[in-house]
């Protein structure tokens, strides 16, 4: 069995979202898990679920299960890691796209855009940085497909104590339209706020 699906009906059927598997040098196998993520309900009447995030008893759950299950099915390595996602956590499916909407994301895409963002993106960018929007589908195009955009500014973020006046002319947001098949790689950008976690839809507090 491929070592592929060794790890994802390990990790599922002990009820965990595999994440990520990784193979460093020295024999390192590194698995990334999560808890499964529940789409908020529309429905005001019911109240909203704090977030949960994984332990280190679930990552020794897991990882004990694993180790059973790689010794019988012959599978080679030295030593084995299962830990949470990080702060630049890959996104891999579009059920993580709709979790973390409104977040702000790194993509690289499989080709260059071939035309420019508003007239002001270099055609041949393959890299961007942008706070993730679902968009309506293209009526044209398949009707189950989501459709994905990113919005950036190109404005220098303020050095640490700097004013903003409030006089400044404000820089007009980029925005990039995407589909996921589009994509090379996708992750959360590692961005931490030492101010604590505002809500997805604040803007930044003015100094």
């Amino acid at each position: 069995m491929a070592l592929q699906q060794i790890v994802e009906q390990t990790v599922t059927g002990l009820g965990y979202d595999l994440v990520e598997i990784e193979r460093s040098a020295g024999g390192l196998l590194r698995i990334t898990i999560d808890l499964p993520w529940v789409q908020p309900s529309q429905d005001d009447a019911v109240p909203a679920q704090p977030e949960q995030f994984i332990t280190v008893e679930d990552c020794e759950k897991v990882t004990r299960q694993l180790q059973f299950a790689l010794e019988v099915e012959g599978t080679e390595y030295k030593r084995l890691e299962v830990s949470s996602p990080g702060i630049d956590r890959p996104l891999r499916h579009e059920q993580d796209y709709l979790r973390f909407e409104g977040e702000v994301i790194d993509i690289v895409l499989k080709s260059p855009m071939g035309v420019a963002a508003a007239g002001q993106v270099s055609a041949n960018r393959k890299k961007f940085r942008g706070r993730l929007e679902r968009i309506a589908a293209d009526p044209a195009a398949e009707p189950t497909k989501t459709a994905w955009r990113i919005t950036w500014s190109d404005a220098p973020e303020p050095k640490p104590g700097q004013r903003v006046s409030k006089k400044r002319v404000a820089v007009p947001l980029q925005a990039l339209d995407f589909a996921l098949d589009e994509l090379r790689e996708a992750r959360l950008a590692p961005i931490i706020d030492f101010k604590g976690r505002r809500p997805r839809d604040a803007e930044p507090a003015p100094d």
